[in-house]
């Protein structure tokens, strides 16, 4: 079954968390210094919210699914489409590794499609130091999304790795 996603880059995080837990009902299901991620069933959306140096505001939106399956199914529906995908299997994004599939819609807002494997201490990474890209700069503290879009339907990755 498909869950809703949607990350938000905010300024203030204390202030965010006590409004969406107002907002949902309920408090974060992970709660860390930088981030917060409410899993809520009604409605059924994975809601994310981080303070990583980003632009303020909506950082990326998705569709996660439970299974591999689901996840490939999602992949052929794009590509059925002349939507073309860029594919992370294993990485960590946030603190959950997951495989993934990034796309750019025409307006340029990040999409990403993607099955969680599991949950990780660290941002981007399990030893906190060194993200899945191999980067160990703060440029590249901020979550996980495609570089650019070259055309409304092609993602291109930055050569630095897949966090930008």
């Amino acid at each position: 079954m498909k869950r809703f996603h949607v990350h938000v880059a905010v300024k203030d995080l204390e202030s965010s968390i006590r409004f969406y837990s107002a907002l949902f009902g309920t408090d974060p299901t992970v709660s860390k210094s930088d981030y917060a991620k409410w899993m809520v069933d009604d409605p059924r959306i994975n809601f994310a919210i981080s303070q990583r140096g980003e632009k303020v505001g909506v950082n990326h939106l998705g569709l996660q699914v439970d299974s591999d399956d689901e996840l490939e199914a999602l992949r052929e529906q794009a590509e059925s489409a002349d939507l073309v995908a860029a594919g992370e299997k294993g990485q960590s994004c946030c603190y959950a590794r997951s495989d993934t599939y990034w796309y750019t819609d025409p307006q340029g807002v990040a999409w990403e499609t993607y099955h969680t494997l599991k949950q990780v201490e660290f941002f981007n990474g399990d030893n906190g130091t060194v993200s899945q890209c191999g980067a160990k700069t703060e440029a590249q503290a901020s979550c996980c999304t495609p570089a650019t879009a070259s055309q409304s339907s092609k993602v291109e990755r930055a050569s630095a790795g897949c966090c930008s």
